[in-house]
């Protein structure tokens, strides 16, 4: 037995392919509703059925594109509605969040305490999250495609 596996025994190991898989399926979410030619600025909501999702492109380049994603809910100021960043790669054919409402830079793999108590899987946690934000509504069509 090596002494780096009996000083922590438990040590978090992040399974790529899962992340990377659960990237992909975002990356096919977004696509349906991400409007070719888009500039940079511009905003625009996606029906469903449940509701509406608010979307604004913050960066346009060739590969890539930064997203900000909002679902505006009542919520009578007791809980902020979800507001996420996520960086789509056109040439990977991933999505990966960035940043979330309380989380400016996610880190890969989090040491369990922490401080914030965030998850040691939290980056995960987080994409699997916007999973869930893009499946909720079953998002078929951008509604109002607008200038900021």
């Amino acid at each position: 037995m090596s002494s780096a596996s009996s000083l922590n025994p438990k040590r978090y190991q992040p399974n790529i392919n899962r992340f990377l898989a659960l990237c992909g399926r975002n990356y096919f979410h977004i696509l349906r509703w991400l409007p070719d030619g888009a500039e940079q600025g511009a905003s625009w909501q996606v029906k469903g059925e449940f509701g509406f999702l608010d979307v604004r492109l913050l960066e346009n380049t060739r590969y890539t594109q930064l997203i900000e994603i909002s679902r505006n809910v009542d919520t009578s100021g007791f809980v902020d509605p979800p507001k996420i960043s996520v960086r789509v790669y056109h040439d990977a054919k991933l999505a990966e969040v960035l940043t979330s409402r309380q989380i400016y830079q996610l880190s890969p793999v989090y040491d369990y305490p922490n401080l914030r108590m965030h998850h040691r899987d939290e980056k995960y946690r987080v994409n699997a999250f916007l999973e869930e934000l893009l499946r909720i509504d079953n998002h078929t069509s951008v509604v109002c495609l607008a200038e900021s």
